[in-house]
């Protein structure tokens, strides 16, 4: 999985929940699920953007960006993804960790 473009963020200060993980040799439907949680994501409130790549070693960080802690806690409680966070645990991931940070200045080019 690979993303094309740059998540596009308020100017700080917002949140970032970076999730890093490797997978395991099986695919078991992670694609549609991955694919459901991003559509799901971006539905909820405070939800920023997100931006995510993973390497051929299975190794994979996805970025995601949220207005406040708030928005980040109703993500991580949502129902469906959930079930999403069980699957990944039993079948997806080897190993995998979440951070949560505070973005306090960006820039670019």
């Amino acid at each position: 999985m690979s993303s094309s473009s740059f998540a596009e963020t308020p100017a700080p200060p917002y949140y970032a929940v970076i999730f890093t993980s490797r997978h395991t040799d099986m695919d078991n439907g992670y694609s549609k699920m991955a694919d459901r949680m991003a559509a799901l994501a971006s539905q909820q409130p405070g939800y920023l953007g997100a931006e995510s790549v993973r390497g051929a070693d299975g190794v994979g960080i996805t970025v995601s960006y949220w207005k406040d802690e708030e928005s980040i806690r109703h993500w991580r409680e949502n129902v469906e993804h959930k079930v999403a966070q069980e699957s990944g645990k039993r079948i997806w991931y080897q190993n995998y960790i979440v951070r949560v940070s505070k973005v306090e200045r960006a820039y670019g080019k």
